[in-house]
């Protein structure tokens, strides 16, 4: 009590200069705190909202959710073969393999496969193998896979979503579920695989501007209906950005975000490990792994990508036009989606006669994606999202601002293009775990589920400090 009375004399003592400066001091230490405490503070990114269905708003929408089996009839198998039996093929020129694209040699033998001996009705029973449902959302019936682990004594089931990408669909984690859904140290997931509206057997918008900020407000709005309040997300390709939109317009609900593709933000920081990053990685933030993925970079990330995204800048700007032939055949289909499932998993496999298509995936198990697809009708939906998310710089919508949620990134060697932590930590500002992933390609849980599903799993360990 003695040494504050001191204090207080001590301080009425000050002249009225010495008390200005102390006050500015208090005042300048007061803001400092609150622009920490504002850095801090978890930001979103708003919500939005969309009506999405044809015709005009109703004043009140089903928030139901309905059983749903995917279905199929002899007729649609005839009409099938059919089509394939009109086929025009075009010789491929010598020892071109698939640099020019699709070897029409291989998509013979691939073709003669489907018709002969794909049995789509096998197929379908194992696409209904989990339980199919839709609900209606801003318009639209969203299609999704409801999965629940089985009941173990004393197991912790945490939800989760899966969102795929394209030219991929739900069918992409049938690998995987088993994986998650099966206990693990007392962990199991509960999970949730959405089609995209507009891919598969969810339906297409009616209106322009669905792009992934819709995309994920829709999923947002199915995992509350489906009682979740907090959940974990993972995504790559189109599933990637969804997830991460997810996670900021409602980081109080994710808990955690996977994604196996990520994107850097451009600036100094990645200019001067363009630079310095071949020479003296570790001055910016390189491993060697990182070097070894990223150099030479401009064949890596830019002459590459450019020799890889003919399909990109058609479906960004004429989608009806680039869908219209593939839309009406089935081979013309097979040939445009079975491409990206080579070339995709691994960039080398343009030098071989088949594309390498069959050393990682099954003939069925492709056919099968490509006729969810054919059947559905909807590659040209799939394709105008190009367009609705790259009609304006993407730098400068909404959701180029930070991540702040629990994230984890897995980096697969074979993806189109390597995001080391140091840039992706630019963005996603809360990185638990990062992995760089001995094998694999873009098409992650379809090609190793077992090495995804594991990085998935420790993640959410970390998460949980389990």
């Amino acid at each position: 009590m003695q040494r504050l009375q001191v204090l207080k004399q001590d301080f009425f003592s000050l002249n009225t200069t010495q008390h200005l400066i102390i006050g500015s001091a208090v005042a300048a230490g007061g803001l400092l705190a609150y622009l920490v405490h504002k850095r801090r503070q978890i930001k979103s990114i708003p919500l939005g909202e969309g009506w999405w269905g044809a015709g005009d708003k109703p004043l009140s929408e089903d928030d139901k959710i309905y059983p749903f089996q995917v279905q199929t009839s002899d007729q649609e198998i005839e009409d099938l073969h059919e089509r394939i039996d009109k086929t025009r093929y075009t010789d491929p020129l010598e020892d071109s393999c698939f640099q020019y694209g699709f070897n029409s040699t291989y998509l013979k033998k691939v073709v003669h496969y489907w018709r002969n001996q794909f049995d789509w009705k096998k197929q379908v029973a194992v696409l209904n193998k989990y339980p199919h449902f839709k609900t209606k959302i801003e318009g639209l019936d969203v299609h999704f896979i409801h999965v629940r682990p089985p009941h173990r004594e004393g197991q912790r089931v945490l939800p989760l979503m899966l969102v795929h990408g394209w030219p991929g669909s739900f069918y992409e984690f049938y690998r995987i579920l088993p994986l998650l859904t099966e206990t693990q140290d007392g962990l199991a997931f509960e999970v949730i695989c959405p089609s995209i509206p507009g891919y598969g057997f969810s339906e297409a918008p009616h209106k322009q501007g669905f792009d992934s900020l819709a995309a994920a407000r829709v999923f947002l709005t199915l995992m509350e209906r489906l009682g979740f309040s907090q959940f974990y997300l993972q995504g790559g390709d189109w599933g990637s950005l969804i997830t991460t939109n997810m996670a900021q317009m409602k980081p109080q609900s994710v808990k955690g975000l996977h994604v196996n593709m990520m994107m850097s933000s451009r600036g100094l920081k990645v200019l001067l490990s363009l630079l310095i990053g071949p020479y003296l990685p570790f001055l910016v933030g390189l491993t060697r792994e990182d070097v070894r993925r990223l150099f030479p970079f401009f064949e890596r990330n830019v002459y590459e990508i450019l020799r890889e995204s003919g399909y990109m800048h058609i479906q960004a700007t004429k989608p009806d036009t680039a869908g219209c032939g593939v839309n009406d055949s089935p081979v013309g289909l097979a040939a445009y989606i079975l491409e990206k499932f080579s070339t995709w998993t691994d960039l080398k496999n343009k030098d071989l006669v088949d594309g390498g298509l069959e050393r990682k995936f099954s003939l069925d198990d492709l056919l099968t994606n490509v006729m969810i697809y054919w059947t559905t009708g909807s590659i040209v939906s799939s394709m105008r999202f190009y367009k609705e998310n790259l009609k304006t710089n993407i730098d400068n919508r909404v959701d180029s601002r930070w991540i702040f949620v629990p994230s984890g990134l897995a980096a697969f060697p074979g993806e189109l293009m390597h995001c080391p932590r140091s840039w992706a930590a630019i963005r996603y500002r809360n990185i638990r775990s990062y992995t760089f992933m001995p094998r694999g390609g873009h098409f992650a849980a379809f090609e190793e589920p077992k090495l995804l599903a594991s990085d998935i799993v420790q993640f959410v360990k970390k998460v949980e400090k389990c």
